[in-house]
Formats: structure tokens, sequence, C-alpha cells
């Protein structure tokens, strides 16, 4: 957090050093990323990622989306537009917010290339041997998409989920999921309402994500959470 000296934003501890939360899915020589926030340009650097096969877009915030600009290497290494799969709503935002990369007339040089694709709470699509499932919770009043992919889901910036989306998460073997901090809020999940979610899906191992300075530091949490329950960390690798 700019300009805090709490002990979770000065401690010297990586799991406390955390970026903005966003994904990578690696199998079979395939790269999709699950946003790209202010930290996206960072975040493939440090994950040394040379090619991308495409991007999911949970919603509009912009610390999901605002890093979109730097998929220009890859459009260059690669030379194609990059496929995002975005709900119309978010593709909305995007032309708007980057007027520039979908300008039809006198189109910078340069600019990001990208193919939007749709995505909604019913879509379920096919990489490779891997298939993809969305699955909308709500953040606070906004709809929101998680996905499922196998096994795995991944659920951020969530509040609330409805009971006909509760049942994409049947058989959910590793569940990621935020959990904002400890005290209640309007548009996240605390601390217990997480714990309380992640025990009524019942997966083999689960881990929060989207964590603010004020849920405390690694070693003083983690200990305290139940087994199986894990607060997730930047470079923290998760098998599909």
């Amino acid at each position: 957090m700019i300009g805090c000296t709490c002990e979770v934003c000065t401690s010297p501890d990586p799991k406390d050093q955390r970026l903005r939360t966003a994904a990578l899915l690696k199998w079979d020589g395939f790269h999709v990323a699950i946003d790209t926030g202010p930290d996206f340009r960072q975040q493939m650097l440090r994950a040394g990622i040379e090619h991308l096969n495409g991007i999911l877009l949970t919603h509009e915030h912009n610390d999901h989306i605002i890093g979109l600009d730097d998929v220009r290497p890859f459009n260059f290494r690669q030379w194609i537009d990059m496929p995002v799969y975005a709900h119309p709503r978010v593709q909305r935002e995007l032309q708007h917010r980057f007027a520039y990369i979908f300008a039809t007339e006198n189109r910078y040089p340069g600019a990001p290339m990208v193919d939007l694709k749709h995505l909604d709470k019913d879509s379920v699509f096919d990489w490779g041997a891997l298939t993809v499932r969305a699955i909308e919770v709500m953040h606070g009043q906004l709809p929101v998409l998680g996905f499922r992919m196998n096994d795995v889901a991944y659920l951020t910036d969530m509040r609330t989920i409805s009971d006909l989306q509760r049942e994409k998460l049947k058989g959910v073997k590793r569940l990621i999921v935020s959990a904002l901090h400890h005290k209640e809020h309007h548009s996240h999940m605390n601390l217990k309402q997480a714990l309380s979610f992640i025990e009524e899906i019942g997966p083999e191992e689960a881990f929060l994500i989207h964590i603010s300075h004020k849920m405390g530091r690694y070693t003083e949490v983690q200990p305290a959470l139940p087994p199986g329950v894990q607060l997730a960390f930047d470079g923290l690798e998760i098998p599909l």
C-alpha cells in the first residue's frame, strides 16, 4: 500500500510482498493469463513468460485490466491479435478506457493488437486438454466471472454466489478464493466468510487471494488457518 508503514507493508518476508491478484494457467505448452492488472508486465517478466495464448478477464475494475497495454511484446513476438475473453459489459469498458487500441481510423502504429472474445456466465470452452467453465459471483452488486479449470476453481472479488452457480463447484479439489481481511466489507468476503464458504464447498485444498495488508503477516495468519487452507503468495504454483 503506497505510503503505508504497517508491519505487512514493511515486511522483508516475500510472502507479505504481494502484487495485484492475477493468475497464469500453464499446461501442454499453453499459457493463459487471468486478468491484466497494473502489475501485469512485472508478473510476466518475473515468470519468464515468452508467449501467451490468451487472456481471461474477470471484470472491469482497474486492478484487473489496466495493464492490458503490455500485451504488445506478445503481439510483436507472436504476430497475432491477442485473444481476450471478456463479458460484453467488460468489453465496452475496455473499448472506452483503451480507445487507441480499438481505433478504426488513424490507428497508432505499434498499438496493442487485441481480439475480443465473448465470455459470460454460461461459457464453457476447451484449450487442448483443459476445459474452462465460467462461474458468476457477485462483487457487491457487480457480476464478476470466476473460472473452473478441470478440478481447480478460481474466484476473485467475491462477496456472494447464487445456488445455481455454486453447483458448478461440485467436486472441485482445489479452490482459490478471495478473502480481503478480517472485517466486514460490502463487496468482498472477509476471512471468516471465506473460511465458511470453503467449508461448504469442501475442496481438498483452498488458497486465499486478493488479500489486503490488513489481513496481517503471513507468519501470523497462516498458523491460525484450518488444515488444507493457505494464504496464497506471489509465485505460488498450484497443480491443475
